[in-house]
């Protein structure tokens, strides 16, 4: 299932929506590293990277990076006033300690119960756990954003993952191009949908069973 820009953001600005004032909050590669693009000027936020950053700013112009400053994906950021730098054992240390509020994950698969494989496909060459374990153990909310599919067209929320576990039962919200899951001690429930898609969309790619919230909020494209 191929996914546009907008998709991408659409999901970003979803996820973006969990995000309050004051909070900590940690973003994986890929569509995760839009979610700042989603914020309100007036959200005041701490962004923290595996890497030792602790308020992150958004993207530099053109021209201005440094070399010396990325994110966790290697990709060139700013510091906002205040913000602080540190290596990466205090940065893990913040982690381990539940100092994050948020972290937003991609994934390979998540099962009903929120199981998170995320970080190897047997056989093939992958960058690797990374701070993946840490975060989805000890981050107070973990909200995994992802396509609800693979390339292949195969659903990638399952009754139980087949790829091996980054972490067990630690996924509480799913947001993928399709709808908004909320992880529950009883399974899935789904609470959003997106424009256009329809509950039977949603229930063909979806491979286990969920529950539907009252009512369901519809989100328009």
């Amino acid at each position: 299932m191929g996914m546009g820009i907008d998709v991408r953001n659409q999901m970003a600005k979803r996820a973006a929506e969990e995000i309050q004032n004051g909070m900590v909050v940690n973003l994986g590669i890929g569509i995760p590293s839009l979610v700042p693009n989603h914020l309100s000027e007036e959200t005041m936020v701490m962004f923290h990277a595996e890497n030792g950053i602790t308020g992150m700013g958004p993207s530099p112009d053109i021209g201005e990076e440094d070399e010396n400053l990325c994110n966790a994906g290697g990709f060139p950021v700013t510091l906002n006033s205040g913000g602080s730098y540190c290596d990466s054992a205090i940065s893990f240390g913040m982690i381990r300690r539940g100092r994050v509020d948020i972290t937003i994950l991609g994934s390979l698969q998540v099962s009903q119960y929120g199981d998170l494989a995320n970080w190897i496909v047997p056989g093939k060459k992958v960058p690797g756990m990374g701070g993946a374990m840490e975060l989805a153990q000890k981050a107070k909310k973990v909200i995994v954003v992802m396509n609800h599919c693979d390339k292949h067209g195969n659903p990638k929320i399952l009754p139980s993952c087949t790829l091996p576990l980054t972490s067990g039962r630690s996924v509480n919200l799913i947001v993928t191009e399709l709808a908004v899951f909320k992880v529950t001690d009883e399974g899935l429930l789904l609470t959003e949908l997106f424009a256009p898609y329809s509950l039977e969309n949603v229930m063909d790619k979806t491979g286990c069973k969920f529950k539907l919230a009252e009512p369901v909020r519809h989100i328009p494209y």
